[in-house]
């Protein structure tokens, strides 16, 4: 688990450290402004599908019908019923796309909107069409990950990272208008949106070699009364909603926070993208790892050792995001400092997305924890439960934004999504429990309050260290920004992990030993 999750996360982290470069760029280039949020917004409904489709849903139902073809029928039927369900998705995604365009194109055509509203319909009509190639590179990295292969899937991310951060600094320029001026919208941000389309396909087409490799050739197979393509779109409609709920609550509660201010949206945005951080390269990682696992157990039956690779899975992921929440918290204002602070981004900048973070970070554990559990429910064959919970729980997330956001603006969306990532993940172990008979979770128990306490100890000590490096040394340069968070953080992790040894949590015993066998063996 530790070795396939571990190659997956440092393509990952390679991926998500692109990431926060690209978002910083982002940063520099438009600050927290109308014209961010705007961009924000518009670009979060195409990146909804691949937040859904490429770390949830699609891989959520196809990769246990992809294994078993395999095991049951040969590659031969495997590949075929992959090449359904890539016609499926190209013909049911260019439809949907074809319908939004064309009712995006009247609506600009008969309505004058504001400067706000009309930009983000401007630029969701450019960047809408991301959503076929993030289908079909999700279906391809779903096939490479049924196969074995972690790492190339996970290292397509790259590409897309790397052709918008070429957007910016490249292409913009030559776009014309950078700021709003005289009434006329800005055409610069526009030269991001046609970087999003070009970063699908460079994602899509990464995936492709190794695939050919594994023997897989694309050709049309009619998606119609296919019963592959049947039960993948069965599991897979509730599993939109069930495996991705904190993707879901991102988009309605920014809906809402657009709709009042945009501003919210871009401040609340950055907060999201620094969790994304460590969910992305440790959570998702580990997840996708263990839909892969628990769908052969699943399938033979070995229910013993079900219940052990969850439990030792979600052991790691509280482990490594305990920790990862501490440092978000406690160093909230130097890390959005260091990372954002410059060009259009300004110290007020700095201190709405920090509030947004020190009140977005405490959810981490359970966010990526719902990316687990589902997880688990898939591998059952069971999509409408962790749906219903979630629904239950968007209807909460939206019914806490709606009341926090106007008193706390960013900081109220993101303490709705850490109640309702908590709610969730509560429910989902109470089914999975019914479901399962028993869990056995026991140990697991056990180690959580020392975990928490050296979490908390952590965090004290790093926002203590933050607050007297701020007092003696400031952050009047470059050197001393990074100082402002690598001598704290570094400090504290330290204190976590020598408690967690202490402890003897297993967790953290077993991260070692793996850590230091890879260094003898090299």
């Amino acid at each position: 688990m530790l070795k396939a999750s571990g190659a997956m996360a440092a393509a990952t982290l390679l991926s998500r450290v692109l990431g926060m470069v690209r978002v910083m760029v982002y940063a520099r280039f438009m600050g927290d402004g109308w014209v961010a949020g705007a961009f924000t917004f518009a670009f979060q409904i195409p990146n909804l599908f691949r937040r859904l489709l490429g770390e949830g849903a699609l891989t959520a139902a196809f990769i246990p019908i992809f294994k078993e073809k395999e095991k049951n029928h040969g590659e031969a039927e495997m590949w075929q019923a992959a090449n359904a369900v890539i016609s499926g998705l190209v013909v049911v995604a260019s439809g949907l796309i074809a319908v939004v365009m064309l009712g995006l194109a009247i609506a600009l055509s008969a309505h004058e909107f504001s400067a706000s509203t009309g930009l983000m319909l401007r630029l969701l009509f450019v960047m809408f069409p991301y959503m076929l190639l993030v289908c079909i590179a999700a279906a391809l990295m779903g096939m490479l990950n049924a196969r074995g292969h972690f790492f190339i899937p996970a290292m397509g991310a790259t590409m897309l990272n790397l052709v918008m951060i070429a957007s910016v600094l490249l292409v913009a320029p030559h776009f014309g208008l950078h700021l709003p001026k005289e009434g006329r919208l800005p055409t610069q941000i526009f030269a991001l949106a046609y970087g999003v389309l070009v970063a699908g396909v460079a994602q899509a087409a990464f995936q492709a070699p190794t695939l050919w490799r594994e023997g897989y050739r694309y050709h049309w197979v009619s998606p119609w009364k296919n019963e592959t393509v049947r039960l993948v779109a069965t599991r897979m409609i509730p599993g939109t909603i069930g495996v991705a709920a904190f993707q879901l609550n991102v988009l309605l509660v920014q809906s809402l926070a657009f709709w009042i201010n945009p501003q919210i949206n871009a401040s609340f945005e950055y907060a999201v993208r620094l969790m994304e951080l460590p969910q992305g390269m440790f959570g998702i990682s580990l997840a996708t790892y263990m839909l892969t696992a628990l769908s052969g157990l699943a399938l033979d039956k070995n229910y013993p050792e079900f219940r052990a690779t969850l439990r030792h899975g979600i052991s790691s992921l509280v482990f490594v995001n305990l920790i990862a929440a501490a440092m978000l918290v406690a160093l909230a204002e130097p890390i959005m400092r260091l990372l954002f602070e410059r060009g259009l981004f300004t110290a007020a900048s700095t201190d709405r997305a920090a509030f947004a973070l020190v009140c977005l970070a405490p959810g981490l554990v359970a966010f990526s924890t719902v990316n687990v559990l589902a997880r688990a429910f898939y591998a059952l064959g069971d999509t409408k439960t962790p749906m219903k919970i979630s629904l239950a729980c968007l209807g909460l997330n939206l019914m806490l934004a709606a009341i926090l956001i106007v008193p706390l603006k960013q900081g109220g969306l993101g303490i709705a999504n850490t109640v309702t990532s908590v709610a969730n993940v509560a429910l989902l172990i109470f089914a999975l429990r019914k479901k399962l008979g028993k869990l056995e979770m026991g140990p697991l128990r056990e180690t959580l309050r020392p975990l928490a306490l050296a979490a908390l100890l952590a965090g004290v000590a790093a926002w203590c260290g933050w607050t007297a490096w701020e007092q003696w040394l400031g952050h009047t340069t470059l050197a001393l920004k990074i100082g402002a968070v690598f001598g704290p953080a570094g400090m504290a992790g330290a204190i976590y992990w020598l408690i967690a040894m202490l402890c003897k949590i297993p967790a953290a015993q077993e991260m070692s030993a793996f850590a230091l066998a890879k260094f003898r063996k090299r």
